[in-house]
């Protein structure tokens, strides 16, 4: 396979299926081992565990700062055809990296997409469900100030 350069469009694509495949479960990615036979896949990096520094910001923009460290699982494969797939996690469950990494893989290839993508579509509804309610949640407990009127003597 040749590489070359993704379209933004497919580029920005990939990278809204990737923070799905993270925040999915790996019962969720299990999934992806039925899409292309074992036979296809190569282990570039095999599942490993490690630590990242997390960064955080004042207000969402101010001076960026070290809030502290997490653990994120990492995998890579190759399908045959060439497409590389990276998976990365939070957390210590290096199986739902490789299921990420596979993932990730197999939605490069434009012929496996369509399967990758039907299988993200319930994980996506569950995402969207999940932030819905606790939109709902925080909006139930929200105090309006505004109407508060000093009385005229």
């Amino acid at each position: 396979m040749t590489s070359t350069p993704e379209s933004p469009s497919l580029q920005s694509a990939r990278k809204a299926a990737m923070a799905i495949m993270a925040r999915a479960t790996t019962v969720e990615l299990a999934a992806m081992d039925d899409i292309a036979p074992m036979s296809e896949l190569r282990t570039l990096r095999a599942p490993e565990i490690g630590l990242v520094m997390v960064r955080g910001r004042i207000g969402g923009d101010g001076a960026p700062f070290n809030l502290g460290e997490t653990t994120v699982s990492r995998a890579a494969v190759a399908l045959t055809s060439g497409e590389v797939g990276f998976g990365h996690v939070l957390g210590r469950d290096t199986e739902k990296a490789r299921l990420a990494a596979i993932a990730d893989a197999l939605w490069q290839n434009a012929a496996h997409r369509p399967a990758v993508e039907a299988l993200l579509a319930p994980i996506r509804a569950r995402i969207a469900a999940e932030t819905t309610m606790s939109a709902e949640r925080t909006a139930a407990t929200r105090v309006d100030f505004f109407t508060l009127v000093r009385g005229e003597d």
